[in-house]
């Protein structure tokens, strides 16, 4: 008997929406990033793009534990002297409420060439409204 293993040809990229209103921002991204990569699939393949596309709506409703709005800091770095930029979480829903999400999943995913290939297909807006009616999104499963 021959083993199967799955081609790039071959790969169905499926497309969901979740909505993240009153959902907790590290469940949220482990289930959209196990989606972006396909490790639910049961033709996964480590070195193959079999992943789907995620669609994230109101992304501005996102609840953190705790004191998380007030203790969660992101960096960045310009690269030069003194160039080190601090913001909280709350400070970064309040100007970019997609990033968020963003960043959490693509902490989720697995640094290797693949990750900016499968976060091409995560598609995150703040309210209600996406224009990715015409690809009939399903409801993204549950975990099992």
């Amino acid at each position: 008997m021959r083993t199967y293993q799955q081609t790039t040809a071959q790969a169905d990229h499926r497309w969901y929406i979740v909505d993240a209103a009153g959902q907790r921002l590290g469940t949220l991204a482990v289930r959209i990033a196990r989606a972006l990569s396909g490790k639910q699939k049961p033709t996964w393949t480590p070195h193959i793009d079999g992943g789907d596309h995620v669609i994230v709506v109101n992304a501005e409703k996102i609840e953190l534990g705790g004191r998380k709005w007030q203790q969660k800091v992101y960096y960045r770095h310009s690269g030069y002297p003194g160039g080190l930029k601090m913001q909280t979480a709350r400070e970064m829903s309040d100007k970019h409420p997609t990033r968020l999400i963003e960043k959490a999943v693509r902490g989720m995913l697995a640094t290797n060439r693949m990750r900016d290939v499968q976060l091409r297909r995560l598609n995150v807006y703040a309210g209600a409204e996406h224009p990715h009616g015409a690809q009939t999104p399903a409801p993204l499963p549950d975990p099992q």
